[in-house]
């Protein structure tokens, strides 16, 4: 298969095609290498080259729905026994995985040939994915701009065509992001939805969710039908579905009460263009017969945005004290702004925690009452466009400071001058919108509908009710046909 038609197929195409006899799995291996040989140079997108082994999968024998399709782990939290795993971060670089994750287990037994791991920022803090371990990661639609993060890398290689589909993970909007920003579907699951086992319970207090990035919609169902489901000691167990994601696509959603809001939860600025395409596509909705009204639920964004930053504090300290721990990682080795987040981290009581997490029962109850109204809740899925590479690394006096507060343990200080409130806002003003799904533990999905007038895409944010991907699943069947998004591609190199 010439390297230029992989973008023809999504991961259900070529899986039918190996079926069929018109292609072998070491054929569409050969064609998938070829492309990141051919690209990666310019994207950056892999992080580990596991081509061998991916080979000596094939020679092993090959069942599932997916038997054969190549596929791309994320370097971070995807662990796959014997392959480099450093979550993006240079005190991790001789890191290999002891055992494999569960997702990655079910990617297996899905029959997926795992060719490679992709690029994340370190411990998948940020929305652009630049590292000192691997560099800057690309966004194949501008190589100036980032895919996004933390979830960049696999943006940015099925943007440019490597694999149709591969794993991502969301604690804040990274499936979502780096969807929206690399002009592709990102469904992020419900709490519960994929297990996060057998190495974590839940992750960041489960507003961490697994599952993948995708071209099409059917891809994107399929593989929550192969990830989803329970495994033993998990902590939170949530409703199996009533059938198959994948048979939703075949039902129409029905008349759906949709609610929309172009206002930045936090108060900061939305881009005209990205505001005009929320406007078209409430138009588009309503076209399509659904009911679309402005409206928001009644959260404090700001709050909501303290919350998130709190824990996001917490969960950093803990995560550097655990790698320190088990790895023998330096605490210099690595980033001075994850250095400086986890000494305000420290600085906080566990009473301050606490109360901060409680705070996140009352936008959950705020959120379930909103939807006792609407289905659904639209928003942009980032306020912003990508920032270009570069842009938002931390200037020196910046770092310097970083390593000043982590060395004297100034968290605190930091946190009485009101510092804090003022890093929660910069970090999210680009994308404020995402971390709501994340602390009430619902599915949120980024769909592809639109360009601005730079060419770089953008995503449209939908909200569903807990445990409900299959209205979701549903409405994004309808606006894929509606509104098709296959046919554009990036500029080719």
């Amino acid at each position: 298969m010439p390297t230029d038609e992989l973008r023809d197929h999504d991961a259900t195409s070529l899986a039918g095609l190996i079926r069929a006899g018109e292609l072998s799995p070491d054929e569409l291996l050969d064609a998938t290498l070829a492309r990141i040989d051919s690209c990666d140079g310019r994207y950056n997108a892999i992080a580990a080259d596991l081509r061998d082994r991916a080979r000596r999968q094939i020679a092993a024998g090959l069942n599932g729905p997916f038997a054969g399709v190549p596929f791309l782990l994320k370097d971070l939290g995807h662990d796959y026994e014997g392959a480099p795993m450093t979550m993006g971060a240079h005190a991790m670089r001789h890191h290999v995985a002891a055992r494999s994750a569960y997702y990655v287990e079910r990617c297996l037994r899905a029959g997926l040939v795992i060719a490679g791991t992709t690029t994340s920022p370190e411990l998948g803090l940020k929305a652009i994915t630049e590292t000192r371990l691997h560099g800057a990661t690309r966004n194949p639609w501008n190589p100036a701009h980032t895919p996004g993060g933390s979830s960049g890398g696999a943006g940015a290689a099925v943007a440019a065509g490597y694999v149709p589909m591969a794993g991502a993970s969301d604690g804040g909007g990274s499936i979502r992001i780096p969807a929206a920003y690399c002009g592709l579907f990102g469904l992020k699951p419900s709490r519960g939805r994929v297990t996060a086992g057998p190495l974590a319970g839940e992750v960041w207090d489960g507003a961490v969710a697994d599952h993948v990035v995708t071209r099409s919609v059917r891809d994107s169902a399929a593989m929550l039908d192969c990830l989803a489901g329970p495994a033993p000691g998990d902590p939170f167990v949530i409703a199996p579905p009533a059938r198959p994601f994948l048979a939703e696509l075949g039902e129409a959603p029905g008349q759906l009460r949709i609610a929309f809001s172009l206002r930045s939860p936090i108060g900061g600025r939305v881009a005209p263009e990205i505001a005009e395409a929320t406007r078209a596509t409430a138009h588009l909705l309503e076209s399509l017969g659904h009911i679309v009204e402005e409206a928001e639920p009644a959260i404090d964004g700001t709050l909501l945005a303290r919350c998130y930053m709190g824990m996001y504090y917490g969960q950093v300290a803990a995560m550097l004290s655990t790698l320190k721990r088990r790895h023998g990682c330096r605490e210099s080795d690595f980033h001075p702004d994850t250095r400086a987040i986890a000494a305000i981290g420290r600085a906080m009581s566990a009473g301050a925690y606490a109360e901060l997490r409680e705070q996140w029962n009352g936008f959950a109850r705020a959120l379930g009452a909103f939807h006792e109204t609407y289905d659904l809740y639209l928003t942009p899925t980032t306020a912003l466009g990508p920032a270009r590479i570069g842009e938002l690394d931390s200037p020196p006096a910046i770092q310097a400071l970083s390593r000043l507060i982590s060395r004297a343990r100034a968290g605190g200080l930091l946190i009485r001058s009101g510092v804090v409130d003022d890093l929660a806002f910069r970090n999210l003003e680009r994308t404020p919108f995402t971390q709501l799904a994340n602390l009430t533990f619902v599915p949120a999905m980024s769909v592809p509908l639109h360009h601005g007038p730079d060419g770089l895409p953008i995503g449209m944010q939908f909200i569903g009710r807990s445990g409900d991907e299959a209205t979701l699943f549903r409405l994004a069947a309808q606006l894929e046909q509606a509104a098709p998004w296959a046919g554009r591609r990036p500029p080719p190199i």
